[in-house]
């Protein structure tokens, strides 16, 4: 396919760029930065992204098409599997792989085979050494001469994914090294995830944040229905499954106090997100083996791998 000229006759430009990195490295924080506006739920949890997402950031007459990716670690059981492959996945044949480090915490047992890992791979490589705006200089620099000696990294950049901070000049740089083409979304398109699926991340985020320590990372929010009424507004019906009947009641809370407040609050975001009415109607389900599932893997956008 041919470049299609921009307004001002220069072709238009659009690359994928895959963004890798340990959990929690800030790598979600970060796309929503690049693209302007929140396309991937973000929390304190680790493991927090589980299928891979699309964020769609412009710049100029360039379109990046953003990979937000799974945290990579050692999978232990078919969940984990599931969402280190889609990280890899995501970052095969992609015009540049940005590598998100921590350099507060910089899990190490958990980087030091993704550096080995990185080295051999044919795709532009880039260091992005986050939180900026609360690591000490010294031992950044230090840690930035140390990744680059392992690793060909074709730039390093300095970030803070929650200030923004050095995030408008490494977007600026990324948007050079896109190959010209066409832009593969439409201008006002910020992610390939459907609303529904949209939906389910909100209340999945609301319930990370809300019972952070008391709900363990065994918990998915599965899409059931979303449906337009004939006033505009739409009607959303969601299934929190837990791993154990314990666990319910902390969903619950006292006289359903709990999920009433993640409901309220996943639905105010999703009104403004959508710029509609919402109505939102959650509910509980104990299912023991719901990572041993096909059905619920595939509703959250994750492949099945045995």
């Amino acid at each position: 396919m041919t470049p299609t000229p921009d307004q001002d006759g220069s072709a238009t430009k659009c690359g994928v760029v895959a963004v890798i990195g340990a959990p929690n490295a800030g790598k979600s924080t970060l796309v929503n930065q690049l693209v302007g506006q929140k396309v991937a739920i973000t929390s304190a949890k680790a493991q927090t992204t589980r299928a891979r997402m699309l964020g769609i950031a412009l710049h100029d007459n360039v379109q990046m098409i953003l990979v937000d990716t799974p945290g990579i670690f050692t999978p232990r059981r078919r969940l984990d599997r599931a969402m280190v492959n889609a990280a890899w996945e995501g970052a095969e044949a992609a015009d540049a792989v940005l590598l998100i480090v921590d350099p507060i915490k910089q899990r190490r047992h958990e980087l030091e085979p993704l550096i080995e890992a990185l080295a051999n791979r044919p795709e532009r490589k880039i260091l992005v050494l986050n939180k900026v705006d609360r690591a000490k200089k010294e031992p950044l620099l230090a840690l930035a001469q140390e990744l680059g000696a392992k690793v060909d990294f074709t730039e390093i950049y300095f970030v803070s994914a929650l200030t923004g901070d050095g995030v408008p000049e490494m977007k600026a740089a990324l948007a050079d090294l896109m190959p010209e083409g066409p832009w593969h979304y439409p201008e006002d398109q910020v992610s390939d995830a459907s609303e529904r699926l949209l939906a389910a991340e909100i209340t999945r985020e609301q319930l990370y944040q809300q019972l952070h320590e008391e709900l363990p990372y065994d918990s998915a929010v599965r899409p059931e229905s979303y449906t337009q009424r004939p006033d505009g507004s739409v009607e959303i019906h969601q299934q929190i499954v837990v791993g154990r009947e314990t666990q319910r009641p902390i969903v619950l809370g006292k006289g359903g106090a709990r999920i009433k407040s993640i409901g309220e609050a996943a639905r105010k975001e999703l009104s403004e997100m959508l710029g509609v009415k919402v109505h939102l109607f959650l509910h509980v389900k104990v299912s023991e083996n719901w990572a041993e599932d096909k059905e619920i893997f595939e509703e959250i956008g994750l492949d099945w791998v045995r």
